[in-house]
């Protein structure tokens, strides 16, 4: 361990992803890492670098009074109009002005905040004393009126005094800050994220090779390899191209709200329109015009296999693309995940947070619009050649049921758009393979399972089963989406009167986290509701066939790997809240399973 900081020492700690210092214990150094293992006062444990590390030395408190003052009446004036000095007092000043000032700090000091202050030259040469920095000095305080100045927690209304307002910098370098690298590596690091990129569009292709078979078995190898012109066609791949520009357009239009995302590393909001179930309306009037001018859109069925490869190959350029421009990122446009250096892995992860052209955010429109309003467009096609193949009149209860189940699923998820700016997609995921190709290959085409089974698999329904089906659907949306509103308001106001028969365990953080309601039934109720609809999704299809409960498989697969995420990263954030609020809710999906 460097000699300056040894391990017992009580410092200075930078709480990751600010500018704000917290008195800190240093626990051990890691030679090889070189990262100290701090502990906060509420316990939390974090590994910090020497440069988030600083003794108390280094700070300086802003003095309401300096050690001297010159007498001239311009530079009195000119100090006491400092937001961080109080001004000299004299027998003249009334007490009401005194105890208005005393309310007003009352009032903006709720809890103690740590903002940038700047340390001052050793020397200063400069002949305009207005242009001087503020005098500082030592802070001399005893360990208990340190340990009480840098309290992490929030004072409560009853208080009789303000916490004081400290603030405090870390010296200025001349160097500037390294590059974030990525040190945790997710799918299996360079090697697991290679093997998906090959992986991942097989699964997808060897999918609907099976769906149209007999075999039940996804097992099962296809009896032959499509040809050349069964996976490629130019005309194809013009459709789609045109599909992406109309929903992109779509979602250029300076209709809808316009509202924040969540804060980033430097504290910005990005700005976001949000249009897309107006833009749901506009394809489905679109898609009526379609039928009306007599367009074949069974089309889509019949060439489902071209489409896919055109996908592919527009997932993979526009990854190409955001790699490429991601070379000469600054530190605050990183993606925590994405940035180890290691190309395919960081290609597959994405470099990029919020890649945007001028004010075209990529990430944001893939996510939600051309992957998801074309999932609805191929599930309407599938209808039609139901219709076709079957010769039927109209299309069977079962495929109503897949149909109107996911249309309403698409319809709520864009209807309720701006909850998607707080997934982990948006706030910490980076933009590059694994994303572009799970909206532009992987929904359309995998979600889209069961109605293209349903094409030439046909299944007869009861009226008793087509009731337990709805009823199991039901009770998912309201699970699903009463947790993800609970979640998304508390979130926003957490002081909302509506949410104060919660119960909730505080964080070093300022946040909270709810363990009761929903939330306090499972870690995620969101989750268990989302594989509750997955499950009334597949069932319409009967039990003959695995091909239709794909979807079901990898939710549970997707959900349990998102949760070890989820929780990784709360437990670093949260620290030991995290810990005491798993104990409160031990299970994660489904109660006294798992």
């Amino acid at each position: 361990m460097p000699s300056k900081i040894q391990s017992g020492d009580t410092v200075m700690g930078r709480w990751p992803g600010s500018t704000l210092y917290y008195e800190v214990k240093v626990l051990s150094y890691d030679t090889e890492t070189e990262l100290y293992t701090v502990i906060y006062k509420d316990g939390t444990e974090l590994e910090l670098k020497d440069s988030d590390i600083k003794n108390h030395t280094a700070f300086r408190q802003v003095s309401g009074r300096s050690r001297s003052r010159s007498r001239s009446p311009s530079r009195r004036r000119s100090r006491s109009r400092s937001p961080a000095r109080t001004s000299r007092r004299s027998p003249s000043r009334t007490s009401s002005r005194t105890n208005e000032g005393r309310k007003d700090k009352l009032k903006e000091v709720l809890e103690v905040r740590l903002t940038p202050v700047v340390l001052p030259p050793t020397e200063n040469n400069s002949n305009n004393k207005h242009e001087q920095k503020q005098e500082t000095i030592e802070p001399k305080v005893e360990p208990e009126q340190q340990r009480s100045r840098y309290n992490l927690r929030r004072r409560k209304d009853g208080d009789p005094k303000p916490t004081e307002e400290v603030k405090v910098e870390k010296e200025p370098t001349a160097s500037p800050c390294p590059t974030l690298k990525t040190t945790e590596l997710e799918f299996g690091g360079r090697i697991g994220t290679f093997i998906m990129l090959l992986f991942l569009p097989s699964v997808v292709l060897h999918l609907l090779l099976q769906v149209s078979q007999d075999d039940g078995s996804l097992l099962t190898l296809p009896a032959s390899v499509p040809t050349a012109e069964a996976l490629w066609d130019w005309q194809v791949f013009g459709l789609v191209l045109l599909w992406l520009c109309f929903q992109a357009v779509l979602c250029m239009l300076p209709l809808g709200k316009v509202v924040d995302g969540m804060p980033l590393k430097t504290g910005k909001k990005l700005k976001y329109r949000i249009n897309g179930f107006l833009a749901l309306l506009i394809s489905a009037v679109a898609v009526g015009v379609a039928l009306q001018q007599e367009v074949d859109l069974t089309y889509i069925h019949t060439h489902f296999l071209q489409f896919f490869s055109s996908a592919v190959m527009i997932s993979v350029l526009l990854s190409v693309y955001l790699y490429t421009r991601s070379r000469h990122l600054s530190e605050e446009e990183q993606a925590p995940s994405g940035n180890s250096g290691y190309l395919f892995h960081d290609f597959f992860m994405g470099r990029e947070l919020n890649p945007r052209i001028r004010s075209f955010d990529v990430k944001f429109f893939c996510e939600m619009r051309p992957g998801l309003i074309g999932w609805l467009l191929i599930n309407f096609s599938m209808l039609l050649a139901e219709m076709k193949v079957q010769k039927l009149d109209s299309p069977s209860p079962a495929m109503w049921l897949v149909t109107i189940f996911q249309f309403l699923w698409v319809a709520d998820g864009l209807w309720h758009e701006e909850k998607l700016l707080t997934t982990m997609d948006i706030v910490h995921d980076g933009f590059g393979f694994m994303l572009a190709f799970g909206d532009l290959v992987w929904v359309p085409f995998t979600f889209t399972c069961q109605a293209h089974y349903l094409v030439s698999h046909p299944s007869e329904l009861s009226m008793l089963f087509i009731a337990v089906i709805i009823t199991i659907k039901g009770i998912g949306y309201f699970v699903f989406r009463k947790a993800n509103s609970q979640k998304n308001n508390f979130r926003k106001n957490p002081s909302d009167p509506s949410h104060s028969h919660l119960k909730t365990i505080s964080t070093a953080t300022g946040k909270s986290l709810i363990v009761s309601g929903l939330w306090g039934f499972v870690r995620h109720p969101n989750y268990l509701g989302d594989l509750l609809m997955g499950l009334a999704w597949s069932l319409p299809c009967g039990f003959v066939h695995a091909a239709p409960y794909f979807y079901l498989i990898y939710l549970v697969l997707l959900l349990i790997h998102r949760n070890s995420r989820d929780e990784h990263q709360c437990r670093k954030k949260y620290g030991s809240a995290w810990d005491e609020y798993c104990k409160a809710v031990p299970y994660r999906f489904f109660p006294r399973i798992y």
